[in-house]
């Protein structure tokens, strides 16, 4: 593809840039990383958090790059410089063209809370709805042939788009995205030609990225107002405390606002009841008034599944045959997944609950139906947002009965130092710093109807501890303490 086809129309400042015989240059491909460099390859210097792509110009001319794109003051030597605003929107559009093919139908989903569930969710819907469909998030790529583990919310943008082409090669027609506000702010999802997009809730997360709450919001609400084409689905879940804010800017932006839950007027959520393993909703849409046995424990499942549901909605699934889908939903890797119980009946779940809302969430779902203790295990990452410690101590003691503080992935901070923090603001815990040593304490100490929860680490296959990521999986550690148990 010639450099004219992938700067295309939507970069005027290129329009002087392009021109003759330079807009008929071949490229073979698009990095931003120097290292992955071959000859004939376009190179695209974006500011890293750590690095300054410009840094890496010599090295990428030096491996063959036969064009560089940069923001304006970059000097190069030896091939034609580019000169645009915003180098990370360049190679997010110039990557969707250049590989070109995307499933026909696309939406994503943004929020702090949910946005796993919700993508894997619209995924089961449509499948049932008869749709070659494809999940990619947190938990990595789900498609009717793969099962990918992966550990980014939103892929750099030229993984994204030749994932998008192979996800379109495959036969997949739908695929649903979750929209991180790192991956909104950084422009990893421009290119991406979506169908209609969705919000779950807001709270607090990031803010070792983002300076505010309210920095951390306009991020999210790029996805209605810079991604979204106008006039376009906007599922809003609207019984969030930023629901309203979500609400507005979408409107704002030219949308077609869908709200769901509770105060919802799209999906309208009347009446839940909790069990232990399953809850039953009356949904309304319309005239038409649903009954769903929903197979998933937790208030913010419900939540989820009537996001998604939204979701499949607008994009051309049949009321019945979405709310009929929802009765036969599997909960995605680690999201309040019940591993196993003890002999008793007490219960145990892995949670990915990293931060306030989640683990207020997670223990306040699990309360209903438990009637003996609530049990948390938890702690917090290294080289993240330490204000998030001390409130999510408070919030274990004040919802759990028994709290044990433990190691997550603690990176290059000192773990003891991490607990600590926790623990200032948790003074009914107590703290083993090993995680897999506080797993199996926690386990020990079931009783009938107890409900043990695992927080933090959710799906994860590692513990980052240092520089190393060594194998762990909070699943296997509770099934091996669930094992000993046994009479």
């Amino acid at each position: 593809m010639n450099l004219r086809d992938i700067a295309g129309n939507a970069f005027p400042e290129l329009s002087g840039q392009v021109g003759g015989t330079l807009g008929d240059l071949e490229i073979t491909g698009l990095s931003a990383d120097s290292r992955k460099v071959v000859p004939g390859m376009a190179f695209v210097a974006v500011a890293g958090t750590k690095a300054d792509g410009t840094s890496f110009i010599a090295d990428a001319v030096s491996r063959g790059a036969s064009v560089v794109v940069a923001g304006h003051g970059a000097a190069v030597a030896g091939v034609p410089l580019l000169t645009v605003s915003e180098p990370r929107r360049f190679l997010s559009v110039a990557a969707s063209r250049f590989y070109g093919k995307q499933p026909g139908t696309m939406v994503a989903v943004t929020g702090t809370a949910g946005k796993t569930s919700v993508a894997s969710f619209t995924r089961q819907i449509w499948i049932h709805a008869g749709h070659p469909a494809a999940m990619i998030g947190t938990t990595g790529v789900v498609s009717p042939t793969r099962n990918d583990y992966g550990s980014l919310t939103t892929p750099d943008p030229v993984s994204l788009h030749q994932l998008l082409t192979e996800l379109a090669d495959e036969g997949v027609t739908h695929a649903a995205m979750e929209a991180s506000s790192h991956g909104l702010d950084q422009f990893r999802l421009d290119g991406v030609r979506l169908a209609a997009a969705a919000f779950t809730n807001l709270g607090r997360d990031h803010m070792d990225y983002h300076p505010t709450v309210e920095d951390y919001m306009a991020a999210k609400m790029r996805l209605f107002r810079g991604l979204l084409p106008k006039g376009s689905p906007a599922v809003i879940f609207a019984d969030d405390a930023w629901s309203a804010q979500a609400i507005s800017a979408a409107r704002d932006a030219g949308q077609d606002v869908r709200t769901v839950g509770r105060k919802g007027d799209f999906l309208t959520l009347k009446r839940v009841e909790h069990f232990r393993h399953k809850q039953i909703a009356e949904v309304h849409f319309g005239d038409d008034i649903f009954e769903i046995h929903i197979p998933l424990a937790g208030d913010f499942q419900v939540a989820n599944a009537l996001v998604a549901a939204g979701l499949a909605i607008s994009t051309g699934v049949a009321a019945p045959v979405a709310m009929a889908a929802l009765e036969k939903l599997v909960g995605a890797s680690g999201r309040l997944e019940l591993v196993g119980h003890t002999h008793d009946g007490a219960l145990a779940y892995v949670d990915y609950a990293h931060k306030p809302d989640a683990l207020e969430n997670v223990l306040n779902s699990v309360r209903p139906f438990t009637t003996g203790r609530v049990i948390v295990v938890f702690g917090c990452g290294g080289d993240r947002d330490r204000g998030k410690r001390p409130i999510m101590g408070e919030i274990a003691c004040r919802l759990a009965d028994i709290v044990i503080v433990t190691d997550d992935n603690p990176r290059s901070e000192d773990p003891a130092a991490i607990r600590a923090e926790i623990m200032a603001a948790a003074g009914c815990a107590s703290e083993i710093g090993d995680r897999a040593e506080a797993i199996r304490k926690a386990a020990g100490m079931l009783k009938s109807g107890d409900t043990l929860i695992v927080a933090g680490k959710g799906h994860e296959e590692g513990q980052t501890i240092g520089s190393v990521t060594l194998p762990f999986s909070d699943h296997a550690e509770l099934r091996k303490a669930l094992e000993d148990l046994k009479p």
